[in-house]
């Protein structure tokens, strides 16, 4: 038995204008009509982008996509290798949260750090201008949800009582995608975001 692979050009569903789609990306904005676009199983589907505004004069921008969601922490079980020191989650899973997920090529360290640092800092996302395109975008939705427990797992592994098991369910929201202003290298990137 033989089976055939079919290659179909990804068309702007707005605008029909085909999409230069990079290899293992995932989400683009067409560069005729604007619309955000993201890749399903049966083709290409609208998807709302969100640019944030960035701070003024900063020429060494790097505009990076992020998937963005609001959720809460449920632990189950938290077991440390101390004793006498209690096992309590960190207090920032009290409140819901936006959770920060690189949907950008990233080793897995830093995608795990730099989601963590956001996550804890609870950075305020004011709504800016696109500028240019978006590119790198090539984490789906459905695996950045995953990716978010990641983010849970280093955030309570960095905590001072050493850790040993822990149990939790993540609920989460739907995600946004949020194109962000980071400066630096990679593994060092520091938002340059509007105050």
């Amino acid at each position: 038995m033989t089976t055939s692979v079919e290659l179909v050009l990804l068309k702007c569903p707005q605008c029909g204008l085909p999409v230069p789609a990079n290899e293992e990306e995932v989400a683009w904005v067409c560069s005729q009509c604007h619309q955000g676009l993201k890749l399903t199983s049966t083709g290409l589907a609208v998807l709302a982008v969100n640019w944030a505004a960035a701070q003024p004069g900063n020429s060494q921008i790097q505009w990076s996509p992020f998937w963005v969601f609001t959720g809460t922490v449920s632990f189950n079980r938290r077991e440390t290798y101390s004793f006498g020191s209690g096992s309590q989650p960190d207090k920032l899973w009290n409140a819901p949260r936006r959770f920060y997920v690189p949907a950008f090529p990233l080793p897995l360290e830093q995608l795990q750090k730099l989601g963590a640092d956001l996550t804890r800092g609870q950075v305020a996302l004011k709504p800016g201008q696109a500028v240019g395109a978006l590119t790198q975008c090539t984490l789906l939705p459905e695996d950045a949800r995953q990716t978010a427990e990641f983010v849970v797992l280093t955030i309570e592994a960095a905590h001072s009582d050493k850790l040993k098991s822990v149990d939790f369910t993540l609920n989460l929201n739907d995600p946004e995608l949020w194109v962000l202003p980071l400066v630096g290298e990679v593994g060092h990137q520091n938002l340059a975001l509007a105050s």
